[in-house]
């Protein structure tokens, strides 16, 4: 019996090393390590949430998605590398979002024994060899962001270059969010519809780098990444949002923007009284009023009935406050 128990352990820690040691993290690591997602996953294992929600995440500013996050208990996903006086990205398109689904890989500093066990480990894995910066791009599916964590090297540090650009573009379309740098911005800012958060450019190749995995956790700034999380990228930084709570963060900035847009309505309009910058109006009649405005509104950023199901939901949570 101690002997069988022995085996049954041993052969489950075997099994964990195994899984551990991949180079591309398997469909089955990436379901747990993903698990509070319960919907659609692409064939590589990752949450898919729908185009819709990357589009509508769009027209959100980037203290409502933050706000949303920071009340469900994630405080760090957020990341725009600031200094004092500007924001530490380099954009290649300012003026546009993106956002996506959420593709990772880690690069490190080459160290050769570390890089023959990648090789070899990859070729067990029966990913294409020899692992290159070219070995995420090809894990790409249409609506993915790429994002990497190249530890802010910027000579000899170069990802991509415009001939991946357009490798990336026609799988993602999308772009790329690298801690990190690219070459060839020039080519890069004439392919239509790519875009790019980095930490800079340089003419130079990549040199001395190697990339340890690809969709495993990895780390930019101050922001843990996971893949399959849903990027916002802005001029005021990036944003990486866990795929079961989009949904939520999405209705809940778009309800937030209606509050703003009803509130600059009861100014214009003299409305209410405002004083201290606040109205003076009792409560119940604030609430009625804004659910009849609501209720007339022409151009509803979400569906009516996820309008309706979230007011429920709100009208549950203020009567469990007592009311406030």
């Amino acid at each position: 019996m101690k002997k069988a128990l022995f085996l049954s352990l041993s052969l489950c820690f075997l099994n964990y090393n195994v899984q551990a040691q991949h180079i591309v993290w398997p469909a089955d690591a990436i379901q747990a390590l993903t698990s509070e997602w319960t919907g659609e996953r692409t064939p590589d294992g990752r949450p898919k949430v729908s185009d819709e929600l990357l589009e509508r995440l769009k027209a959100l500013s980037m203290e409502e998605v933050w706000g949303s996050l920071r009340r469900q208990g994630y405080e760090n996903q957020f990341e725009n590398f600031s200094g004092t006086f500007e924001n530490g990205w380099e954009i290649l398109h300012p003026e546009k979002v993106m956002t996506g689904r959420v593709l990772t890989a880690q690069f490190m500093p080459l160290r050769k024994d570390l890089d023959n066990y990648i090789q070899q480990q990859a070729e067990k894995e029966g990913t294409k060899t020899p692992v290159t910066n070219y070995a995420p791009i090809i894990k790409l599916l249409d609506g993915d962001v790429y994002v990497a964590d190249s530890y802010g090297k910027i000579v000899d540090g170069t990802l991509i270059g415009d001939n991946l650009g357009n490798a990336i573009y026609k799988a993602g379309k999308r772009g790329v969010i690298f801690n990190g740098s690219v070459r060839d911005v020039e080519g890069l800012s004439e392919i239509e519809g790519f875009n790019a958060w980095i930490r800079g450019s340089d003419p130079s190749a990549i040199k001395q780098m190697l990339v340890e995995s690809i969709n495993g956790p990895i780390r930019i700034g101050r922001v843990t990444v996971l893949p399959g999380d849903v990027v916002l990228a802005k001029t005021t930084g990036v944003a990486f949002i866990p795929p079961h709570l989009v949904q939520e963060v999405v209705i809940s900035g778009e309800f937030v923007a209606l509050q703003d847009e009803f509130n600059r309505f009861c100014m214009e309009t003299n409305k209410y009284q405002y004083v201290n910058e606040a109205f003076v109006v009792d409560d119940e009649v604030f609430e009625k009023d804004f659910q009849e405005w609501l209720s007339k509104h022409p151009n509803l950023p979400m569906p009516k009935s996820e309008l309706d199901d979230f007011l429920k939901k709100r009208e549950e949570r203020r009567k469990a406050r007592g009311g406030n």
